[in-house]
Parts: structure tokens; C-alpha cells; sequence
């Protein structure tokens, strides 16, 4: 039988595709799946398992990755769910384990198939790659910095303050404090929002590839180069270059990105040509660079070079007032992936408002999905809790009332508006629909925890009348719940709807 060198599927030819990517410990695996691509009229690149996390970009070079049996280590799984535009996934002969640790590539995964590979059952996979297109990034689902202590209301004003201009930033602070959080809200309030953001994890790539990882390089570079490769840079040209974990790059390599943030050039490995780096750069670390100088780990010259504006992040403990509000986003969050919802009794809440929360924001967001999982649709109260945490409740925190109707309203899937006056403070303030709501409300002397919630639930109701001119069935369903239970609300806060119908 001979080959199909150019199998259509609704008028694209996979002879059209950028060859699929091949991840196999075993080369006679290997084999076969080229074999059966090329069959089917797709070309196809085997991936050495040992390098491929290196060899990875967001450059969509590959049309699919078929990652087979056990050659699929964490390290690569990880590697791929870093990438914000990656390449869809096959998984084959292989039980991956990647919902709720590899978000962004469990939205890749296109199936699962076993071997031997069989055309009835491979032709349709094929076809998704085809009709594959990377999702349209939604600023919504990176906009919330969420909170009204007064630590995240500097890091929003020094958002707005340093957003216009293309000045680089270091943003500081603990590992799950929402770094790269900071960094794309920096790049979507700036001049370059319409460029792309390509984020590196300096930490995660091997010294001696990070190099060909920035700056690309030309074929037959170096063993192993079969094809030219852009680097970052060039993938981040006109946008911002976003370099985590820069306390963990190599001294040799500092003095390599220090001319290149120099002279604004660099060359990729093998060519002699320079070119012109149109980047913003924005670095983070969880490191304390100033002792890493002292100690002679970091180069003093790249420290004063990246260190224009300063960034600090808070780590959780030092705004937990803000975890009532937080703990709000993350469940609207999940119940908006279509996760389900859940929700935490006052007692609760406030044994883990006495938490240190060593891992921050990303830890509080792995908890409450692990509640969710455990409570889908239901109510979490101390007991539900880890025992670390559920061990601080304290008796006078009041009986375990659950507050379901906390919920935010809906999240828009539209994109946010620009606006033509500019008004950027306005626009960081106002990028998490529900914060937006709380404005001015944060723990006082002598509040208890339940009062605050309230409060902050009353908010929500007033700002959803107003935005439905006084309408209670409107308002009721922007806010998720019945009528009825809306009406009770009303009473029970003493709200009058006719405050916010327009004047006849």
C-alpha cells in the first residue's frame, strides 16, 4: 500500500503542517508512530526525551506533540504546560495524570490512543490537529489583583505609575505571591499590549542551553541544531520579555544578557549578524539579589541594569484581610471553567485567615480546589479543612454559617475596553469585577470577620443594582442566586431598590 502523502481534511492538507513532534523513550515506538504519521501524510520530528524540555518554544514549530509511554517525566509535562501557545498534545499508550496540575496543557490535549496505532482511531485525532487553533488569550483570566489591604493597593499604583513607560522592572517577592501576575498586567497596560508576552523560567532550563533559548540559533550550530530556532527575543519582538527566576541564571550568561540590555542587539549562536532586541524587559526572583552581590552569585553591573523599578510583592500573610475577597475569586474562577462551586462557612474562612500560608496565593488556590473536589457543591467547614489549618479555629469565631450567596458575578468573557483618556489607574483598579465592588472595605479594629463579610455582600448587591437600574430579577441573576432569596437580602440590608431606578 503506498503511502498518503497528502491526506486531506477539510481542504488543509497535513502536508501543509509543521511536522509533529515525536517524545518516545524507546526508538522502535518511535518508529512506528513516525511511520504511521508519514502514512497518513504527516510529516514528523523525533524528540531525544533527555532534551526536549529545552527544545520547546512558543514559536509553534510543531503542528502536534505525540508524547508515548514512559518517556513522559514531569519535567516535560511541566515544560509543556509553561508554554502559553503551545502545540496540542496525543497521548499515547500512556495514562497521563495532568488535570488540575497542568492547566494550560489539559487544554492541549486533544485524546488518548494506544498502541498499535490504528488508522480508524488516529484519523480523528489528525483531524483535530488540523482544525487545532491556540485559544485567544483572555486578559480576564490574568487581570485580578485581588484585595483592598493597603500592600495590594501599592502594587496596583505602582502598576499604573510604571505601566506607560518601557522602563524595566524587577518585580521581588516569595515563591505563589503572583509575580507573573504583576508582569502581564504591567505588559497589558502598556504601549506594547498588542505584542506578544513570552515568559522564560531562567531557573528551569539547563546553563549551558539557556543561551540558544534567548537568542535562538542557526542550523548546525551545535550537535543536535538539524533546524534554525528564534529565541526569545526575537519571539518577544515589539512585546515584553519576561525573565522568572533570574536569581538562578549562571554568572556567565549574566554577562551575556547584560550586553545584550546594553547595546539592544544580540546574535543567535552560529551567525555573525546582529539583531536589533525592540523588548521590554521585566525580571522576577524570589531571591535576594543585594546578598547574592555580595556574596559575588550575581553580577553587580546586571543587578543596577535591572533594578530601574522595584516591585515588591506581599506574601499572603501580610494581607489577609484580603482572603475573604480571594477565596471569592478562586471559587468564581473554577465554577467559570465549569468546575462546580463551593463555598466556606465564617468559621472557617477565619481559621484560614490565621494560616501563614507559606506557599501564598498559589497555595490558597490548590487548597480550595482540593476542597472543591472533595465538597463539590457543598459547604467547607473547619473540620473539612487540612488539619494545620482547621487546628486554628478558634470557639469564638461563632457558629458555622455558610455564606452561599458570596459568589461574584459572572465573569465576562469579553475583553476589556481601552480607554481613550488613558485612565490606567482606573483600569487596574477595576479589572476584577467583584474587588471592584468592595472598593473602600477592609478589616477594621474590632470587626469580626462575619461583619466584614457582610458588609462586602452588601456591596455586591448594591453595585448589582445599580448596574440593572433597580431590577431585582436582572440583579438576581447577575448575582447567581433566586429571586426570593435577592428580596430577603434586601430586607435584611434594608435596601431599597428604588434607590437606583433611573429618575422618570
Amino acid at each position: 500500500m503506498e503511502p498518503s502523502r497528502s491526506k486531506d481534511y477539510g481542504g488543509l492538507s497535513l502536508a501543509d503542517l509543521p511536522p509533529a513532534g515525536i517524545i518516545a523513550s524507546d526508538p522502535q515506538v518511535s518508529k512506528e508512530v513516525a511511520g504511521v504519521l508519514a502514512f497518513l501524510g504527516l510529516r514528523s520530528e523525533i524528540l531525544p526525551a533527555d532534551a526536549v524540555a529545552a527544545r520547546l518554544s512558543d514559536d509553534q514549530r510543531f503542528s502536534a506533540l505525540m508524547l508515548c509511554g514512559s518517556a513522559v517525566t514531569s519535567r516535560i509535562l511541566k515544560a509543556l504546560d509553561e508554554l502559553e501557545r503551545g502545540p496540542p498534545v496525543v497521548a499515547i499508550d500512556t495514562e497521563l495524570s495532568i488535570a488540575g496540575s497542568y492547566e494550560r496543557l489539559h487544554a492541549r490535549l486533544l485524546g488518548r490512543i494506544e498502541r498499535p496505532l490504528r488508522h480508524v482511531h488516529l484519523v480523528p485525532l489528525l483531524e483535530r490537529i488540523l482544525a487545532w487553533r491556540p485559544p485567544e488569550r483572555n486578559p480576564e483570566l490574568f487581570r485580578s489583583l485581588v484585595g483592598q489591604s493597603a500592600p495590594i493597593q501599592r502594587i496596583r499604583d505602582m502598576i499604573a505609575r510604571v505601566a506607560p513607560s518601557d522602563s524595566t522592572v524587577l518585580i521581588l517577592g516569595e515563591t505563589g505571591t503572583g509575580k507573573e501576575v504583576v508582569a502581564r498586567h504591567i505588559h497589558y497596560h502598556s504601549q506594547r499590549r498588542a505584542g506578544p508576552f513570552v515568559a522564560v523560567n531562567c531557573g528551569a532550563i539547563p546553563p549551558d542551553l539557556l543561551e540558544s533559548e534567548l537568542f535562538g540559533h542557526e542550523k548546525g550550530a551545535f550537535t543536535g541544531a538539524l533546524a534554525a530556532r528564534k529565541g526569545r527575543f526575537e519571539l518577544a519582538e515589539g512585546g515584553t520579555l519576561f525573565l522568572d527566576e533570574i536569581g538562578d541564571m549562571s554568572l556567565a550568561m549574566q554577562v551575556k544578557l547584560l550586553r545584550v540590555l546594553q547595546e539592544r542587539q544580540f546574535e543567535r549562536l552560529g551567525s555573525g549578524k546582529s539583531q536589533r532586541a525592540n523588548v521590554r524587559i521585566v525580571c522576577a526572583t524570589h531571591r535576594d539579589l543585594e546578598k547574592m552581590v555580595t556574596a559575588n552569585e550575581f553580577r553587580g553591573d546586571l543587578y543596577y541594569r535591572i533594578n530601574v523599578f522595584p516591585v515588591e510583592m506581599p506574601p499572603l500573610r501580610a494581607r489577609c484581610e484580603d482572603l475573604p475577597l480571594l477565596t471569592v475569586e478562586l471559587v468564581s474562577r473554577l465554577a467559570a471553567e465549569g468546575r462546580g462551586t463551593v463555598s466556606f462557612t465564617t468559621r472557617a474562612l477565619a481559621a484560614m485567615a490565621r494560616y501563614d500560608w507559606p506557599g501564598n496565593v498559589r497555595e490558597l488556590a490548590n487548597m480550595i480546589e482540593r476542597m472543591l473536589i472533595l465538597n463539590p457543591s457543598g459547604s467547607v467547614t473547619v473540620r473539612d479543612l487540612p488539619p494545620h489549618i482547621g487546628a486554628l479555629a478558634d470557639p469564638d469565631d461563632g457558629p458555622e454559617e455558610v455564606l452561599r450567596d458570596m459568589a461574584p458575578a459572572p465573569i465576562s468573557r469579553e475583553p476589556e475596553r481601552e480607554d481613550p483618556e488613558g485612565d490606567l489607574a482606573g483600569a487596574v483598579h477595576t479589572g476584577a469585577r467583584a474587588p471592584a465592588a468592595m472598593n473602600g472595605f477592609s478589616l477594621g479594629r474590632g470587626e469580626s470577620l462575619k461583619d466584614h463579610l457582610e458588609n462586602i455582600e452588601e456591596q455586591i448587591i448594591r453595585r448589582a443594582l445599580a448596574d440593572s437600574a433597580g431590577t431585582v430579577v436582572d440583579a438576581a441573576k447577575a448575582l447567581g442566586m433566586r429571586r426570593t432569596t435577592l428580596v430577603e437580602k434586601l430586607r435584611k440590608f434594608d435596601i431599597d431598590r428604588r434607590e437606583f431606578m433611573p429618575d422618570s
